[in-house]
C-alpha cells in the first residue's frame, strides 16, 4: 500500500470508496434542489404551498442514498474493544513545542465549529421571514428551534458515544456528513419537511463540539492544552455567530430567509476536503491495530505512550466527587441553555417587536458578537495561565451581571447604548462560558469516557432550550425582562456548585488528571 492510499484510509476507514461515493450522491441530490430555489427567486423567494418538482424528488432519493453509503464507508470494519488500552494514556511532554501539524488541526477544527455553529445560530435570524411567508403566529413557529434543538441535545448524545466507541475523527467525519446533506432545508415548500431536515441539522450541529474537544485534548502538549481548549471553542462560536448574523445582513434581503440554510452546502463540503488534517486519537489507532499509522501519529505530535498507576479508574461519576462534578457541570450547561437558546434565540425577533428594524436588530447583534471576540483571548489567557475553574466561574457570573442589567426599568433599557451593553454582557458572557466549559468537561474526564461526558455537558446545554421553546407553544416567548427574571436564580447558583465541586486543571497533565479519577 502506498503512503498516499494509505494515509486516504486512515481519514475515511477502510471503504474509502464507498464513502466518496456517498459523498458525491449527496453534492448532486442538493444540487438538483438548487433549480427550484432559483425559480423561487424570481417569485419573491417565497416556496409556501408549492409542489416539490421531479429533480427535488431525485435529489432527496440521490440524498436518502448517499447518507447510510458514507457512513457505512467511514465506519472501520470491526468496531474497537472499548477495554483495550484502557490503562495507557498518550499524551506529549509538557516541554513539547506546537509545530505545523498543531497548527494545522487547530485552524481545521476552528473553521469546523464556525461552520457547525453557524446552523443554529441562523435560527433566530431565519424565525422573521419564516413566520412572514407562511403566516403563523409566534407560537406556531416556535416549533422549528425546537425540533433544531431536539436535535443537537440526541445528537450530542449520539455523536459523543460514537467517538468513544469508533473514534474521535470517525465521528467528526459522520456529523460533517448530515450537515451537509440537510443544507438543502430552505428548499423545502412545506413547514413540516423543513421541521424533519431542522431536526437532522440539529443533530449534526450537536454532534461537532464535544468531540472537538476531546480530541483537541488528547493532541495537544499540556502546556499548550488549555489555551488552545478555550481559543478554538470560543472563536468557533462567536465566529459562527458572526458568520450567521453577518450572512443574514448580506442574503436575507435579497434572497430571503431560505438562502441562510444553503451556506451549510460549500462550508460542508470544505470541512470534508480538509478531514485529511485532522487526526485520530493515538489511543484507537492502538486498539484497531493501526501500528504504523499510531507511530507515525505520535512521532508528528510529540507522543508518548504512558501507563496509568494502579488503581486508575476511567468509569463516569464512579466516585463522589465525580458526582458532585457532573452535576454541577449539567446544572451550568442548563443554565447556559435558558439563557443563550431562551433569550438569545428570540431577540433578534423581540428587538423587531420593540420597534428596531431588522437591519438594525441584526446590527445590534452583530455588534454586541465583536465585543466577544477579545473577551476569548482573555478567557484563553485567564483559563490557561491563571485557573480553570475560577475562569469558568468568572464567566457564569458575567452572565449573571448581564442578566441584573435586563432588569433595568423599561425607559433606561430602551436606550440603544444601554440596550446594546446589556446585550454585549449577555453575548461576551454566553460565548465565554460555553467556551470555557466544554474544554473544562473534556480536561476532567478520562479518555475512554471523554466524549460521551463532554456529550453530556454539550447535550444539557442545548436541553434547556428544549424546555424553553416548549413553553413558546403556550405563547410564554421569551423577552429580554422577563426572561432575565426567570434565569438570573440558576444562573447564580450554577456559579456556586462549581466552585463548591470543581477541581483545578491548570497546570496539569492528563495522566495526572485521571489517575484521580
Amino acid at each position: 500500500m502506498s503512503h498516499v492510499t494509505g494515509t486516504r484510509r486512515s481519514v475515511v476507514g477502510e471503504r474509502w470508496p464507498i464513502f466518496w461515493a456517498g459523498c458525491a450522491a449527496i453534492s448532486l441530490g442538493v444540487l438538483l434542489h438548487l433549480p427550484m430555489l432559483a425559480m423561487a427567486h424570481s417569485m419573491g423567494n417565497h416556496l409556501s404551498g408549492m409542489p416539490m418538482d421531479g429533480w427535488m424528488y431525485l435529489g432527496m432519493a440521490l440524498i436518502g442514498v448517499g447518507v447510510p453509503a458514507a457512513l457505512y464507508g467511514a465506519l472501520p470494519k470491526t468496531r474497537p474493544d472499548p477495554r483495550a488500552g484502557a490503562d495507557i494514556v498518550f499524551e506529549a511532554s509538557n516541554d513539547t513545542p506546537l509545530t505545523r501539524t498543531h497548527a494545522a488541526v487547530i485552524v481545521v477544527l476552528t473553521l469546523g465549529l464556525v461552520i457547525d455553529t453557524m446552523k443554529p445560530a441562523t435560527l433566530g435570524f431565519v424565525l422573521p421571514g419564516l413566520r412572514l411567508e407562511y403566516g403563523m403566529e409566534r407560537s406556531t413557529a416556535a416549533l422549528l428551534p425546537f425540533v433544531a434543538l431536539c436535535g443537537t441535545t440526541v445528537g450530542s448524545f449520539l455523536w459523543g458515544w460514537l467517538a468513544d466507541v469508533y473514534g474521535r475523527r470517525v465521528s467528526i467525519l459522520l456529523s460533517t456528513i448530515l450537515f451537509v446533506s440537510t443544507s438543502i432545508c430552505g428548499a423545502m415548500p412545506s413547514y413540516e419537511w423543513n421541521l424533519v431536515m431542522c431536526f437532522l441539522m440539529g443533530c449534526s450541529a450537536g454532534g461537532m463540539l464535544p468531540v472537538v474537544y476531546a480530541l483537541l485534548a488528547e493532541v495537544m502538549p499540556p502546556r499548550h492544552r488549555s489555551w488552545v481548549l478555550v481559543l478554538v471553542g470560543g472563536t468557533g462560536l462567536v465566529g459562527g455567530y458572526l458568520a450567521a448574523s453577518g450572512a443574514a445582513r448580506l442574503l436575507e434581503p435579497s434572497y430571503g430567509w431560505r438562502s441562510l440554510w444553503l451556506q451549510g452546502f460549500p462550508t460542508g463540503l470544505l470541512l470534508l476536503a480538509m478531514a485529511r488534517w485532522i487526526p485520530e486519537s493515538p489511543r484507537f489507532l492502538l486498539v484497531r491495530g493501526l501500528q504504523e499509522e499510531l507511530a507515525m501519529m505520535t512521532r508528528r505530535f510529540g507522543i508518548a505512550r504512558r501507563h496509568l498507576p494502579v488503581g486508575g479508574s476511567p468509569e463516569l461519576a464512579q466516585h463522589g466527587n465525580q458526582t458532585r462534578l457532573t452535576l454541577s457541570l449539567v446544572v451550568t450547561a442548563l443554565s447556559w441553555s435558558f439563557v443563550n437558546f431562551g433569550l438569545l434565540l428570540w431577540l433578534p425577533s423581540d428587538l423587531r417587536d420593540r420597534g428596531f428594524s431588522a437591519e438594525l436588530a441584526s446590527g445590534i447583534i452583530a455588534s454586541s458578537a465583536l465585543v466577544a471576540l477579545p473577551t476569548i483571548l482573555l478567557a484563553a489567557l485567564l483559563y490557561s495561565r491563571w485557573s480553570s475553574k475560577r475562569t469558568l466561574i468568572g464567566t457564569i457570573l458575567l452572565t449573571f451581571i448581564g442578566l441584573a442589567g435586563a432588569l433595568l426599568p423599561a425607559p433606561i433599557l430602551s436606550d440603544p447604548p444601554v440596550l446594546i451593553a446589556v446585550i454585549a454582557l449577555l453575548v461576551i458572557g454566553t460565548n465565554g462560558l460555553i467556551a470555557v466549559l466544554l474544554p473544562y468537561a473534556a480536561e476532567s474526564y478520562a479518555m475512554s469516557v471523554r466524549g460521551r461526558a463532554t456529550g453530556l455537558i454539550a447535550g444539557s446545554s442545548k436541553f434547556g432550550g428544549v424546555a424553553v421553546q416548549l413553553g413558546a407553544f403556550t405563547g410564554l416567548i421569551a423577552t429580554l425582562g422577563g426572561a432575565a427574571i426567570a434565569l438570573i436564580v440558576p444562573v447564580g447558583l450554577s456559579a456556586v456548585m462549581v466552585a463548591r465541586a470543581g477541581r483545578e486543571t491548570h497546570g496539569r497533565s492528563l495522566q495526572e488528571l485521571e489517575a484521580e479519577i
